[in-house]
């Protein structure tokens, strides 16, 4: 596990830019505790940005893509991404629990049949993968489709 303080400053003109790219998470499961005050987190469904409300003292779970690489593809990772307020800085602080770096990932046997084909590889380090392809068009967990 490791944590991260998520601080986003206010700013004059948030349609610009992100507070955080819209992005899936890398982890297996994250936890999120967000602003008690300001909202700020926004997931994609169904090809539209959704904010999340603000829910004082709530934690968040976020499924990552190595729990969708386990599950073949029964969890999604979502995209999600972090917005700036014209108004207040945001504060928030993730955890993210992830297995060690030389763990290999793989979709769970028992999620595998002819009618649901394997979907991924099976990798080790997947946070070397994920952090090369992060800064790219392309999502990190493509790179481990089958």
């Amino acid at each position: 596990m490791f944590a991260r303080f998520n601080y986003y400053p206010r700013c004059p003109r948030p349609e610009l830019v992100y507070g955080l790219k819209p992005h899936s998470d890398g982890a297996a499961i994250t936890i999120v505790l967000p602003d008690k005050e300001v909202e700020g987190l926004q997931f994609l469904r169904d090809g539209r940005w959704v904010k999340i409300p603000v829910l004082p003292h709530a934690l968040l779970i976020n499924v990552g893509d190595q729990v969708e690489m386990m599950t073949n593809g029964m969890f999604k990772s979502p995209m999600h991404s972090a917005i700036l307020s014209r108004e207040h800085d945001r504060i928030s602080l993730a955890m993210f629990c992830t297995p060690d770096a030389e763990t290999e990932i793989e979709p769970a046997s028992e999620l595998i049949d002819e009618s649901r084909p394997r979907l991924y590889k099976k990798v080790k380090n997947y946070a070397r993968i994920y952090f090369h392809y992060y800064l790219g068009e392309k999502r990190p967990i493509d790179a481990v489709k089958l």
